[in-house]
């Protein structure tokens, strides 16, 4: 059994608000259930206190026309990004999306007419598996290795390929479902790949403010060269952050001209702007919610401790300790059922298919709830491996 972060209560994740009957994605799936939606990205938290009394005053106003983004959230992002990650962006270099999902798709587009492929490492978040057909593009897999009960890049993989230039990696940093933060190192050697082959990167960094390790930090992909930098989309947003993905404002960042041009171009006609409190709350959030996140990183941190301690001593299951972001994977391959997903789902917990993941027999845990109901889940789990 391995040593737990000692869990402090703080009734600002402990008191949650019920999500049942107000449309919630997450939660809708199960309504008509008792089944526990531990399933998709969305924390069940309430947003940081001046977010939401900022979404307040804009609802007191009650006009919700088209949105500008203010330059002072430009300027949020760029302090941002210097203070937090020593990243230098111009703040010409910021493209404004309505999603995460959007942005992967656009990066897509947006070298189609040269590229052949999308490579991505698998497991990895849906979008990534699905985007590249949408723009007629094959989707190249090349899966993770485990090294030392951590996935990471199997480099000689990639390096049995067969690239053109102008094809696309796709990378999820921090990674979506493994939970895995990538070295200065791996991102090094990722980058001399990228450079060797004269391959462009989407570098969906969504996670990045959700490093669970005080000893680790997350390291912008673009931020290793000016060379690198001239063939990266970064990806970011607010919202896994900040619970604020109903919102609908994320943003690229791309130094080359040419590629910018390339993805506003991609995007034309095509994707909306985000709406104007999407803008107003990100810059709240990002401005004034940096206790609410280092509360918040400490209750997840409690949160992944317990959870990964109470699977770790069950037969079948192997679960992986995330180092970023607020989701738990589990190998199930060795459970005695037919679907693992099925298995627990009728057992009254709803977790992801690693099936949609591009790894069957796996399972994907959100974190992102209160402690006393990752009780309840966890306590179902493992009463239903037992009577197998």
């Amino acid at each position: 059994m391995l040593t737990l972060l000692l869990r402090v209560p703080d009734k600002l994740f402990d008191d949650v608000p019920d999500r049942k009957g107000t449309s919630s994605l997450k939660w809708a799936k199960y309504e008509s259930s008792e089944i526990i939606p531990l399933w998709v990205a969305d924390m069940d938290f309430r947003s940081p206190v001046e977010v939401t009394r900022e979404a307040q005053e804009i609802c007191k106003a009650g006009n919700f026309g088209y949105g500008i983004c203010p330059q002072t959230l430009t300027d949020t992002i760029v302090g941002r990004m210097s203070d937090m990650y020593n990243w230098s962006v111009n703040q010409g270099w910021v493209t404004w999306l309505p999603g995460m999902v959007c942005g992967l798709n656009v990066s897509c587009r947006a070298i189609a007419n040269q590229a052949t492929q999308v490579i991505t490492n698998t497991p990895v978040y849906p979008p990534f598996l699905s985007s590249p057909s949408n723009s007629g593009l094959t989707c190249t897999q090349v899966p993770m290795v485990l090294e030392n009960d951590r996935f990471t890049i199997d480099f000689n993989y990639l390096q049995s390929l067969h690239t053109k230039s102008g094809d696309l990696f796709m990378l999820c940093h921090p990674h979506n479902p493994v939970g895995t933060n990538f070295t200065l190192n791996e991102l090094t050697q990722l980058s001399e790949f990228i450079l060797e082959r004269g391959l462009y990167i989407c570098s969906d960094e969504i996670h990045c403010d959700l490093i669970l390790e005080d000893s680790l930090k997350h390291i912008p992909f673009a931020s290793l060269s000016d060379e690198i930098a001239d063939r990266t989309i970064t990806l970011m947003a607010p919202s896994k952050t900040f619970n604020l993905a109903g919102f609908g404002c994320s943003f690229a960042v791309i130094s080359n001209p040419e590629l910018r041009r390339r993805f506003k171009g991609a995007m034309s006609g095509i994707v909306p702007d985000p709406p104007a409190m999407g803008f107003r709350l990100a810059e709240v959030a990002y401005r004034e919610g940096e206790e609410w996140r280092s509360r918040l990183l400490h209750y997840l941190r409690a949160n992944r401790d317990f959870v990964f301690n109470e699977l770790l001593s069950v037969k079948g299951l192997t679960p992986y300790s995330p180092q970023a972001t607020y989701l738990l994977w589990i190998d199930a391959r060795d459970l005695d059922v037919d679907c693992p997903f099925s298995f627990f789902e009728d057992a009254g917990v709803g977790l992801s298919n690693g099936k949609d993941f591009g790894a069957p027999g796996f399972l994907r845990l959100n974190l992102g709830c209160t402690y006393s109901l990752l009780e309840l889940a966890a306590a179902r789990m493992k009463a239903a491996v037992a009577r197998l």
